[in-house]
């Protein structure tokens, strides 16, 4: 157990590829060292090297086989950030951030999603987007990993990620707060672009294979699908989180220009 530990934390130390780490370096995450390949002096890596430098990190250059064995992606662009462990906050903390906002609250929960590159994919469009945070469980879900942070092109850096041991707990606490909980479904009630989805809303987003379980299902106060047309009846979980997004976050403009 003790050595699985370990593991994990290794792989939730580092950040990989050019992008991510350039988003790294401008925002707040705290960074140790940057690990560059020997002879890597073109392109962004210029610009990863002049902001190490002007916030004072230690720059290494080692050999290319080297990242190769540190690399938990396998697409390490000839850059690795090595940094301190992936700071989760609270979802209280979510709440607060859209109230310092002005702004409702628009949060996304997901159920078991355990695709790095579909988690990694969220992340990125949910900051677009303008979603508060995103809620996640702490068992039977992917966590930041290197390969999230690349696939969400450093968009965790700016999205605000609560790990909580109750998915269910968390939807009442939700509820009590005036959220409108919108289960993704693709036996859904009623299509997602019949909903008022321009208030108060937490969106859950079900896992690859199996989609939302049984009792979330049950704590949704509406379950929605998507129009869909063709002969593959059903979603990536990331193109369907995208799909929904997009749809609150139009909702939401349209309200605020009347």
């Amino acid at each position: 157990m003790k050595k699985l530990n370990s593991e994990i934390k290794i792989v939730e130390n580092v950040i990989e590829g050019r992008n991510a780490v350039i988003e790294a370096l401008k925002g707040n995450t705290t960074i140790e060292n940057i690990m560059i390949s020997k002879g890597e002096k073109k392109g962004s890596i210029n610009l990863i090297l002049a902001l190490a430098r002007e916030k004072g990190i230690t720059i290494k250059e080692i050999d290319k086989r080297k990242l190769d064995q540190i690399s938990q992606t396998g697409t390490h662009q000839g850059v690795i950030a090595r940094i301190t462990p992936y700071k989760y906050c609270n979802v209280s903390d979510i709440m607060e951030y859209a109230n310092y906002k002005n702004e409702n609250p628009f949060i996304i929960i997901l159920d078991e999603i355990e695709d790095p590159h579909n988690f990694g994919a969220i992340i990125r469009t949910a900051e677009v987007c303008g979603v508060h945070g995103i809620i996640i469980p702490s068992r039977r879900n992917v966590g930041v990993t290197p390969t999230v942070y690349k696939a969400s092109a450093g968009a965790v850096e700016y999205m605000k990620i609560a790990k909580v041991s109750n998915i269910n707990n968390t939807i009442n606490y939700l509820k009590d707060k005036g959220l409108w909980i919108y289960g993704a479904d693709m036996n859904g009630e009623n299509y997602c672009f019949d909903e008022n989805l321009s208030g108060s809303v937490a969106i859950v987003i079900g896992s690859e294979g199996k989609g939302i379980s049984k009792l979330t299902k049950e704590r949704c106060d509406v379950l929605i699908k998507i129009p869909m047309r063709g002969q593959v009846n059903s979603l990536n979980a990331s193109v369907a989180g995208g799909i929904l997004m997009y749809e609150v976050y139009k909702q939401k403009i349209k309200r605020e220009l009347k």
